[in-house]
């Protein structure tokens, strides 16, 4: 099936630039919800509030680094994190030096300077995040860890699919896949 309509929640400032590998081109509508007036979205509204947005009236949805911003009961799982270099530098962005405290409450030189949505409020492991799409309606759904990158992905289907078909779709929409079907052993 050919998508045509991208909803895309917090969504940020409008780009003209591919959001993943697999939702190139100009031919895609893409709704943008986001709770930043700033960011002139098509729906300014938190992404626990869908109500403009009629259910089954798009062809994907694209979510990233966004719903560590829900609290615990508003996305139904969280996780908890062992260590005690909370302080540490784990990798520099293009935003500057990233610590553990940064993962677990959102960018800090971000949140100080004013920009409060940036707080997290709940985090995600591989497996709780492929749980929570389950349980929120998802009849299949493929989690991917890239614990280099810091990085879990996810692509969830509102169908029944085998494995093989969610992994040809998670090709065209995260980099690397290919390299992690290979160490999964899903050729």
């Amino acid at each position: 099936m050919p998508i045509k309509s991208i909803f895309h929640v917090g969504s940020g400032p409008a780009s003209k630039g591919p959001r993943t590998l697999g939702f190139t081109g100009d031919e895609r509508q893409e709704i943008r919800l986001d709770i930043g007036p700033s960011v002139n979205p098509d729906i300014n509204a938190s992404i626990t509030d869908l109500t403009e947005i009629a259910p089954s009236s798009v062809d994907a949805v694209l979510s990233l680094h966004n719903i560590e911003h829900l609290f615990p009961h508003e996305a139904p799982v969280a996780a908890y994190i062992k260590g005690n270099s909370l302080d540490s530098v784990a990798y520099m962005s293009g935003m500057g030096p990233i610590t553990p405290l940064d993962f677990l409450y959102g960018h800090n030189a971000l949140i100080r300077n004013g920009n409060v949505y940036m707080a997290h409020r709940t985090a995600f492991t591989k497996d709780t995040l492929q749980k929570a799409l389950m349980n929120s309606g998802f009849r299949t759904a493929l989690t991917l860890a890239k614990p280099a990158q810091f990085e879990i992905w996810a692509i969830a289907s509102k169908g029944e699919q085998k494995r093989e078909t969610m992994l040809e779709l998670a090709a065209g929409h995260i980099p690397s896949v290919n390299a992690i079907r290979e160490k999964i052993g899903a050729n």
